[in-house]
C-alpha cells in the first residue's frame, strides 16, 4: 500500500509547503493490519431505542423492495428462509402484543364508519380481512397495548363506547398470547388451506411463521387469540369439535414468530389488503430482509427512502429497530451525497469520501454506543439518506478512492468533519475541554468563505414606523448619504418582505412589507446569512433561559440582564461564558451551542439588541457596558451599524460584558464543531486547484493517506 503523511504543523496553508510533503512521503507498499475497508459492511440504525444515547422509534416498518427480496428469521446459529416480498410489493413489520377485537362484519361500510368515530381516540385502530365461507370478512381491533390488564381495562372502556354500542352485534373481548396450534406445515400452502378451514369453522386463526430445532421453516395454524390460559382451554374444547377432532397443542408463545395478518387499511380507501407480520422476538432474533446491491428496499417510516443492502428487525429497548447493512463503498456512495452536494468539485468529493471511509471503518471496529448498528443515519455519525443521495458524480469519487483510509499509528483515524469551520478549525479543547490530541488542532480554513461568495447582501434597515429589520439587495435601491450623514435606501419591488435576519427563513413571518417608493434608513449592509458567517437572534431572556434549562448546573437567574464570553480557545471559540457575571457550567464548550438556543457554531460575539438595532437618535451605550464606544456607534460615512460589521470584522475576539433589556444577537461563524475538516473549506481548496490528498493532510495532523 502507499502512504503519504501530514508533517503535523498547523501554520496557515501554503501549497509549496504540502507539495513538497506530499511528494517526500511516498512508501512501500504493505498490507494493512486491519480489515480492508471494501470487505467491511456497515450496520446503519434507520431506527433505534437506546433511551437518552440515541432514540428514534417506530411502531411499525413498512418495506417495498426494488426487486424480489426473502425474509427470515435470523438467529447467531444461523438463518431461515420464511417467504419473498415480490418486486413491487409491500410488507409491513410490527410488534405483536394484546390487543381488543371489538368485532367483525362482512359490511366493510360499517366497519369503516366505526372506525372512521374511534379514530380521534387514544387507542390504536387496525381492520384485518379475513375470508369466511367465500365471503370477506373484516375485524376491528385496538391496541396493541403495554400489558394484559392495559387491554383488558381498554375493552370494558370500549363497550361502554356509544359508537362501539351503535353496531349491537359487536363485543369488544381483550386478546393475548394464549392460542392453540392446529398442525405445523413444511410448505406456506399447505399451511394456507387448513388455516381456510377453521375460518370457514368460525374460528379465529392465523399462520405464524416459526423455525424448527433443524433449522427447517415452520408454517403453523394457530387457533385464538386468548388472554388467559384458562381461557385458552375452554377454546380448546370447543374448537376440537369444530375442527372434527383435529389436534391441538399449546403454542409455544416463547419462541421467534410472525403471525401473518392482512391488514385492510386499504380496503378502507378503495385499495387493497397489505401483509402484516406481528412478530414476536427475543434478543437473539431477528427478521433478515435479504436486498439487492442494486434495487433498493424502500422503508415508508424513513421518508420513504429506499436502501442498498439488506434490512435486519429485531427488538431492542422494547422497541423495534431497523438496521441496514450494505458494504462499505456502496454505503459511502450516500453518505458523501448526504453530507455535501453532488455539484461540488471533484477533489471535494474525494476528500469526503476518503474522511468518511475513515470514520466508519473506526466505528466497524470498535464496540459501538450503539449497540446492534455500528453508526446511525443522522449526522450524530454522517449523514445518509439512502439512494436518493447518491449521483455519478459521489460515486466516481468513492469509486476513485476506493479503500483509501487516513491512519494514524497504523490504525484508521475517527475523521470527524463539520460544515464549515468559519476560517479557522477548533482544536479539541474548545469542544470536549481536553487537550493534548496530535490529531486536531486549530489550523486556518480561508477557504471557508466559498460559503457565501455568491449569496446577495441584505441591508439593515430603521423604517419611519420603527420596526428593524432586513431587506434583500435586489428589492432596494441605495440612495447613499444625505446631507445629514443619514444613508437611505429605496424600494423597487411590490410586497418586499421586512425580515428579522438577513436570510429567508420558512414558518418566520416577516416584521413588515414594503412598496415601490417607500424609504427606509440604512443602518448596514451585510451578506446573507450561510454556514459561513451568520446572525441569530434577537433572543430574549425568557426564550435562553429556556434553551439553558437542562443543559447547565449552574442555577439559573430569573432574569438575564448580561451576558459575557469570559474565555475562548486557539480559534477564538467559547470555552467559558457568563451570565450576569456567573460562569455557565456546561460539560463542554461545544455544548453552549444548544444551550444558546441552538447556534451554528461556537466561534461567536454577543451584541445588545438594545444596540444593535438602534437608530441615530437612540445611539447610547447601556450604563456599565463596554466594548463599545459611542464613536463605533456613529450612523454616516462609514455606514457601519453598531452590530454586524463590527463583530464581523474580528469575531471570535470580544470578551465584554453585553447589557441588554431587549434580548441579544449572536452574530457568528461556521456552522458544526469544527474539528478536522471543513467541508466548504475543502470546496473552497479544491476550487482553487488543490487535490484531496494535498486538502486531507491540511486538516489532519500527524496522517498517513493508506491505499489498500
Amino acid at each position: 500500500m502507499t502512504k503519504q503523511r501530514s508533517n503535523g504543523k498547523t501554520a496557515k496553508w501554503g501549497k509549496p509547503l504540502l507539495a513538497t510533503v506530499v511528494a517526500l512521503s511516498l512508501l512501500p507498499l504493505q498490507a494493512p493490519a486491519y480489515a480492508a475497508p471494501s470487505d467491511t459492511n456497515v450496520r446503519v440504525g434507520l431506527f433505534l431505542n437506546l433511551g437518552s444515547t440515541y432514540k428514534q422509534t417506530t411502531s411499525k416498518i413498512t418495506l417495498t423492495p426494488e426487486t424480489a427480496a426473502a425474509v427470515g428469521l435470523k438467529k447467531d446459529a444461523g438463518y431461515v428462509k420464511w417467504f419473498s416480498v415480490a418486486a413491487g410489493s409491500t410488507a409491513v413489520f410490527a410488534l405483536d402484543g394484546p390487543k381488543v377485537k371489538l368485532g367483525e362484519s362482512s359490511d366493510l361500510q360499517a366497519i369503516s364508519g366505526l372506525a372512521g368515530k374511534l379514530k380521534s381516540g387514544s387507542d390504536k385502530l387496525s381492520v384485518y380481512k379475513i375470508n369466511r365461507n367465500g365471503q370477506d370478512v373484516y375485524q376491528l381491533y385496538t391496541g396493541p397495548y403495554a400489558s394484559d390488564k392495559a387491554a383488558s381495562d381498554a375493552a370494558a372502556r370500549l363497550a361502554s363506547n356509544a359508537s362501539v354500542k351503535s353496531l349491537g352485534a359487536l363485543s369488544p373481548k381483550a386478546t393475548g398470547s394464549f392460542s392453540l396450534t392446529a398442525g405445523s406445515y413444511a410448505s406456506l400452502s399447505d399451511a394456507t388451506a387448513a388455516l381456510q378451514k377453521a375460518l370457514d369453522a368460525g374460528l379465529d386463526g392465523t399462520i405464524a411463521f416459526s423455525a424448527s430445532s433443524t433449522g427447517k421453516a415452520v408454517y403453523a395454524v394457530r387457533i385464538g387469540e386468548e388472554s388467559s390460559a384458562a381461557a385458552r382451554d375452554l377454546l380448546k374444547s370447543s374448537a376440537a369439535v369444530q375442527l372434527k377432532g383435529a389436534a391441538l397443542s399449546e403454542t409455544d408463545n416463547a419462541a421467534a414468530s410472525a403471525v401473518l395478518r392482512a391488514d385492510a387499511a386499504a380496503d378502507l380507501k378503495g385499495g387493497s389488503a397489505t401483509p402484516l407480520y406481528l412478530l414476536t422476538l427475543g434478543v437473539d432474533d431477528r427478521i433478515w430482509v435479504d436486498g439487492s446491491s442494486d434495487g433498493g428496499i424502500r422503508v415508508d417510516e424513513r421518508s420513504k427512502r429506499s436502501y442498498r443492502g439488506d434490512l435486519e428487525i429485531g427488538l431492542y429497548g422494547g422497541s423495534l429497530y431497523l438496521v441496514n447493512e450494505l458494504p462499505m463503498e456502496q454505503y459511502l456512495y450516500s453518505v458523501v451525497g448526504s453530507e455535501v452536494p453532488s455539484s461540488w468539485p471533484e477533489e471535494s468529493l474525494k476528500a469526503q469520501a476518503v474522511a468518511a471511509r475513515s470514520y466508519a471503518a473506526v466505528q466497524t471496529q470498535t464496540t459501538t454506543k450503539f449497540k446492534v448498528a455500528d453508526v446511525v443515519d443522522s449526522t450524530l455519525s454522517q449523514a445518509y439518506n439512502g439512494i436518493s443521495s447518491e449521483s455519478k458524480t459521489v460515486n466516481a469519487a468513492v469509486d476513485e478512492t476506493a479503500g483509501e483510509l487516513l491512519e494514524q499509528n497504523g490504525k484508521p483515524i475517527e475523521a470527524l468533519f463539520s460544515s464549515n469551520a468559519g476560517g479557522m478549525t477548533s482544536d479539541p479543547v474548545e469542544v470536549w475541554n481536553s487537550g493534548g490530541s496530535n490529531l486536531f488542532s486549530s489550523v486556518p480554513s480561508e477557504a471557508d468563505s466559498a460559503a457565501s461568495a455568491n449569496l446577495k447582501r441584505w441591508y439593515h434597515v430603521a423604517l419611519p414606523s420603527g420596526t428593524v429589520g432586513y431587506v434583500r439587495e435586489d428589492n432596494v435601491t441605495d440612495k447613499g448619504i444625505d446631507v445629514t450623514g443619514v444613508r437611505k435606501m429605496t424600494v423597487t419591488a411590490k410586497s418586499t418582505k421586512v425580515r428579522q435576519l438577513p436570510q429567508i427563513q420558512s414558518g418566520v413571518k416577516e416584521l413588515a412589507q414594503l412598496n415601490p417608493g417607500d424609504e427606509a434608513l440604512v443602518l448596514d449592509v451585510v451578506k446573507e446569512s450561510s454556514a459561513f458567517e451568520w446572525i441569530r437572534g434577537p433572543y430574549t431572556s425568557a426564550q435562553l433561559l429556556a434553551a439553558l434549562k437542562g443543559r447547565t448546573s449552574t442555577p439559573l437567574p430569573a432574569t438575564i440582564q448580561t451576558i459575557q464570553i469570559s474565555q475562548r480557545g486557539p480559534s477564538g471559540r467559547v470555552t467559558e461564558l457568563k451570565i450576569n457575571g456567573t460562569k455557565v457550567d456546561v460539560k463542554y464548550p461545544d455544548m453552549f451551542r444548544s444551550a444558546l438556543n441552538g447556534l451554528p457554531s461556537t466561534l461567536f460575539d454577543v451584541v445588545s439588541a438594545d444596540i444593535y438595532n438602534a437608530v441615530p437618535s437612540q445611539l447610547t451605550v447601556p450604563a456599565g457596558q463596554t466594548g463599545m464606544t459611542p464613536a463605533q456607534l456613529k450612523i454616516g460615512a462609514t455606514a457601519k451599524s453598531a452590530g454586524l460589521s463590527r463583530t464581523m470584522a474580528a469575531v471570535g475576539t470580544d470578551t465584554s460584558t453585553v447589557a441588554s433589556s431587549a434580548g441579544f444577537f449572536f452574530v457568528g461563524r461556521g456552522n458544526g464543531h469544527g474539528l478536522g475538516l471543513s467541508q466548504w473549506g475543502a470546496k473552497g481548496l479544491a476550487d482553487e486547484g488543490e487535490t484531496y490528498k494535498d486538502i486531507l493532510l491540511h486538516y489532519y495532523n500527524n496522517v498517513e493517506l493508506v491505499k489498500e
